[in-house]
C-alpha cells in the first residue's frame, strides 16, 4: 500500500510540475534541526496555522505525506491550526493556545498571505506586526522550530504579479523572513508564471482555495524546498542547535507577545453578559466551532464592561455576524474611540475576526473601557467576544 501511494506521488509530482523557478522556493538559514528530531527520535511535532487554505483539506495533508514519505519510520503528530477567514493578526493571538500549547513543535507551516490581502485588507505595518508577532513568538517559545511560509495567490494579487508588481502582503511577510532566515515558498508566483506561460490555468489551479492540482504544487514546492536543505546525508553526530534570534523586531511593536485574555475577566459596569448565544434565534450562519463557546456578550447602546491589561496593545476577537455593532474604546480615560465590528462578510456569517482597539501604547499596565455605540450600520448593535487579545 505504501509503495502504491508513493507511485501515485510520484506520477501526481510529474504531472503538476516543470520544473520551479529557482527564486520561488526560498531556502534561508539553517533547516535541519526537524529533520535530526525527526530520524533521531522518531517522532516528530508539525503544525500547520493559517486561514481556511490551511483548514481545508488542500496542502496540508499533502505535506504530511510529503514527511511520512521521507520519515517512514517516525511516528508523526500532525496539528491543524487552521481558521477559516483569520487573518495574521489573530494568527499571532491565538499562536500559544492553537499551536504551541500543544507540546514542542518541531515544524511550523504558516500561511497568510491571502487573509492579510483579501479578508483583513492589512498594511504592511499590521501585515508585519502579525507575521513578526507569530514568527518571533514561536521563536522565543522553542528557538529550535523550524518555520516554513508559503505565499498563496488570489485574483487581485495573482493580476499585480503578472503585472510584473509585488502583491503588498507577500513582501511584507517577505520582510519578517528575511529578518528572520525562515524559508518560504513562492507559489504565487509560480502560479503567475504558469499561467502567463500557458501551463496553467486560474481554474486548473482551482482559484483562492485551490484544486488539488494547485495544493499539489503548494506540496511539491514544499518537498523541494526539503530537497535544497536535506541534499547531504545527515552526520551520525548531528545536533539540533536553536535559531540565532534577532535582538530586536522590525517592528516594536509587533504581536510578538500576543496572547488571549479571558473575556469572564472583565468588569461588567452594565449589560454585558458571559453566556453561549441563542444561535437559532439570530439571523446569518455560524461555523460549528464557534457555537458552544461562551462569550462576552453585549447587545445594546451604552452597555459598558472595563478590562485591566498590561501590555502595549488590546483588542478582541469577535465573531461579527449581520447584527454586529460598533464599540467606544477608551483607554486610560482617554477619549473613546469607535471601533466597527461588522465586516464585508457579516451579512450572512457570524464573521471571526480580531479587532484592535489600541496597538501603540507604552508597555505597562492599561485598562480599556468599551461602550457600545448607538451608531450602527448593521441590523443591531451586537458584540460578541470570544477572547480579549492583548500584547
Amino acid at each position: 500500500m505504501t509503495d502504491f501511494r508513493s507511485l501515485i506521488w510520484v506520477a501526481m509530482s510529474f504531472i503538476a510540475t516543470s520544473g520551479f523557478a529557482a527564486d520561488h522556493v526560498a531556502f534561508r538559514g539553517d533547516f535541519q534541526n526537524a529533520r535530526i528530531k525527526f530520524t533521531q527520535s522518531k517522532t516528530g511535532n508539525v503544525a500547520f496555522i493559517g486561514g481556511s487554505i490551511t483548514e481545508m483539506n488542500g496542502y496540508r495533508p499533502m505535506v504530511c505525506e510529503v514527511l511520512q514519505r521521507r520519515f517512514p519510520e517516525t511516528q508523526f503528530n500532525f496539528i491543524n491550526a487552521g481558521i477559516s477567514s483569520t487573518c495574521s493578526t489573530t494568527g499571532a493571538f491565538r499562536l500559544q493556545s492553537d499551536v504551541l500549547n500543544r507540546g514542542d513543535i518541531d515544524l511550523l507551516f504558516i500561511e497568510f498571505a491571502v487573509n492579510d490581502d483579501q479578508d483583513a485588507h492589512h498594511s504592511t505595518a499590521a501585515c508585519i506586526r502579525g507575521m513578526e508577532g507569530i514568527v518571533r513568538q514561536a521563536r522565543i517559545a522553542n528557538p529550535n522550530i523550524d518555520l516554513v511560509i508559503t505565499f498563496f495567490v488570489n485574483e487581485s494579487m495573482l493580476a499585480t504579479l503578472q503585472k510584473g508588481g509585488k502583491p503588498l502582503t507577500i513582501a511584507a511577510h517577505t520582510k519578517v523572513a528575511e529578518h528572520y532566515d525562515v524559508s518560504t515558498i513562492g507559489l504565487a508566483n509560480e502560479v503567475a508564471k504558469r499561467i502567463t506561460d500557458g501551463t496553467l490555468t486560474w481554474k486548473q489551479y482551482g482559484g483562492v482555495h485551490p484544486a488539488p492540482a494547485g495544493n499539489r504544487i503548494a506540496a511539491q514546492m514544499i518537498d523541494e524546498l526539503m530537497n535544497q536543505a536535506w541534499d547531504k546525508p545527515l552526520a551520525n553526530d548531528a545536533a539540533i542547535k536553536p535559531h540565532p534570534l534577532p535582538e530586536s523586531p522590525l517592528d516594536p511593536h509587533s504581536y510578538w507577545r500576543g496572547r488571549f485574555i479571558d473575556p469572564a475577566t472583565a468588569e461588567i459596569q452594565s449589560g454585558w453578559t458571559v453566556s453561549v448565544p441563542d444561535w437559532s434565534s439570530l439571523p446569518g450562519s455560524t461555523r460549528e466551532r464557534f457555537r458552544a463557546i461562551p462569550m462576552l456578550c453585549g447587545e445594546h447602546a451604552g452597555d459598558t464592561v472595563s478590562l485591566a491589561f498590561d501590555g502595549n496593545a488590546i483588542g478582541a476577537y469577535v465573531v461579527a455576524g449581520p447584527d454586529a455593532g460598533m464599540i467606544e474604546a477608551s483607554v486610560d480615560g482617554g477619549p473613546f474611540e469607535v471601533v466597527d465590528l461588522y465586516h464585508q462578510h457579516s451579512k450572512g456569517l457570524h464573521y471571526p475576526r480580531t479587532v484592535m482597539f489600541a496597538s501603540d501604547l507604552k508597555d505597562g499596565e492599561h485598562e480599556v473601557t468599551l461602550r457600545i455605540a448607538e451608531k450602527t450600520r448593521s441590523s443591531g448593535n451586537a458584540a460578541r467576544i470570544i477572547q480579549f487579545v492583548a500584547n
